[in-house]
């Protein structure tokens, strides 16, 4: 049973989850034969906040990217 940890920023919306939820469901079955029914895919939104990459917080980035 595959579980897909999805971390992104804050701010998808209800069908847009939904929507990325369906599409990974659908290429693990259709790539290893994998039931939907056995797939789980987990969300966690972050703050920008709280998110560094190489020593930068993307809240400070001056873009937001």
């Amino acid at each position: 049973m595959p579980i897909v940890r999805i971390e992104l920023f804050k701010g998808r919306s209800p069908e847009t989850k939904a929507a990325l939820a369906e599409g990974i469901t659908n290429v693990l079955q259709s790539v290893d034969g994998i039931p939907p029914t056995d797939t789980t895919v987990i969300f966690v939104e972050v703050e920008r906040s709280d998110w560094a990459v190489a020593g930068r917080l993307y809240s400070l980035a001056s873009n937001g990217d």
